[in-house]
């Protein structure tokens, strides 16, 4: 069973320390989102040096700010330092991000992203990026060194997105999607396109937020608080709506360890190749439960 740990600190220090930690319980993936703090890409590559057992990945680092070329040539240069332990996850972000906060457009998400994957795919494998496109352009290689091709997955919801993820990478990976959708919407959607265009079986990784206690009720509560935007952007609302609940917290694992350890089978059954869990509570208790699934 593939289970990783996501995580974010203030500090490269503290992430070092939280990777070597997962790495020492056994955990065979670290993966850390890119949000409003550290550059993902560059704290990984720290991450790669100091805890060389593990692999790594970003869950998500959003395309518009980067151009592809740039996301390309920081992805080979992390892959070159960990060995060939790197896996780049990308996504769009949202439309409050990149139109009110960012002042780029979101016109045509789908359209952006086949022709974001139209430079960035060759360019991960060490070829050379021929390609014109209506707001993305690159015509030009990377000399990179001894660096492994760069495994992509997409933050892929709606069915075009997966449709294309499955079509042109290695898969997705979810946030605030429970099992019933995984099993319903998201897997069949990525695997009938991967299959369409002769692709291997695609990686579906499910990252969802866990919480080993003997007070679900209040840290259910908990979850709400913390997560309540996600119940808000119109993706992850999507999502929710799929699986017939309310809110983030409906599909946050939370309970004693019994309960923990039963919540990510079922997401692995639903058809989940690999599970991250974040756990926003009780981090000690919580990961030595999901490490008993190692």
């Amino acid at each position: 069973m593939n289970i990783g740990v996501f995580d974010q600190h203030e500090s490269v220090d503290g992430l070092v320390e939280s990777a070597r930690d997962v790495a020492d319980r056994g955990f065979g993936s670290f993966w850390m989102p890119q949000i409003f703090g550290l550059d993902a890409i560059t704290a990984l590559a720290v991450v790669a040096r100091e805890v060389p057992t593990i692999a790594i990945g970003t869950a998500v680092v959003p395309t518009y700010p980067r151009h592809p070329m740039m996301m390309a040539a920081q992805s080979l240069t992390l892959q070159q330092i960990s060995g060939g332990r790197f896996t780049l996850g990308i996504g769009l972000s949202h439309q409050i991000v990149i139109d009110s906060m960012l002042g780029m457009s979101f016109d045509k998400p789908v359209r952006h992203l086949r022709e974001y994957l139209s430079i960035l795919m060759p360019l991960l494998h060490g070829e050379a990026s021929d390609f014109s496109g209506e707001t993305l352009t690159a015509k030009l290689s990377l000399g990179i060194p001894d660096a492994p091709p760069v495994p992509v997955l997409v933050a892929a919801l709606g069915s075009q997105m997966l449709k294309l993820a499955g079509t042109r990478t290695e898969g997705t990976i979810t946030w605030m999607t429970g099992p019933a959708t995984i099993e319903s919407h998201v897997g069949p959607a990525i695997r009938e396109a991967a299959a369409a265009a002769g692709r291997p079986e695609p990686r579906i990784v499910a990252a969802l937020p866990v919480c080993v206690t003997d007070d679900p009720d209040a840290e259910r509560e908990r979850a709400a608080k913390v997560f309540a935007m996600y119940g808000y952007l119109p993706s992850y609302r999507a999502m929710l709506d799929l699986e017939g609940v309310a809110g983030p917290a409906d599909v946050a694992i939370v309970g004693d360890a019994a309960a923990v350890v039963a919540g990510i089978e079922r997401v692995m059954d639903a058809g989940a190749t690999d599970f991250v869990a974040v756990p926003f509570a009780n981090r000690h208790d919580t990961l030595d439960a999901v490490a008993s699934l190692l």
